[in-house]
Parts: C-alpha cells; structure tokens; sequence
C-alpha cells in the first residue's frame, strides 16, 4: 500500500435512513455539521435517502413512486392516439 495517500481522520459516524429511521454506525471521513445522540453518545450525523433496510434488492419488496402523477398524465396525454 502506498504511503500518504488514504486519509488518516477515520472516526465513528452515525448513518440514518431518512425513509425508515435506521441508524447504523461506521467508521467514515466524511464531513458533516449535524451530530445525533446514540446510546447516550453523540455521533457526526450523516443522512441518507436509501439503504440497505430501505432498498427494494435487500428488502424483496418494490415501490412504485408516483408523486406528481407522472402516469396518469402520461396516459391522458397520449390517449388520443388510441385505436
């Protein structure tokens, strides 16, 4: 391995899945402002959107997202060309 070239700040730090509210702590250098308390200690917060409790492949289990009704949308938009 070559000298100088990995980071040497490595410290625990809090990962929370913003969709489920799972927190799992690992070592990390990444930087963040936010800190969040876990068993009584305080932690660099680091949020996510998706994880491995939240995403489909781990979970099994598929979501279909549909927020701005992209779908219904589409199919009004083109149902004219229906036969």
């Amino acid at each position: 391995m070559r000298k100088g070239i990995h980071p040497e700040n490595y410290r625990l730090v809090a990962f929370k899945d913003m969709s489920n509210g799972d927190v799992f702590l690992t070592r990390s250098t990444a930087d963040t402002k936010e800190t969040l308390d876990v068993d009584g200690t305080e932690y660099p917060l680091i949020k996510l959107e998706i994880s491995r409790t939240s995403h489909p492949f781990y979970t099994g289990k598929s979501k279909l997202v549909d927020t701005a009704g992209r779908i219904d949308k589409f199919k009004n938009k083109y149902a004219k060309f229906k036969k």
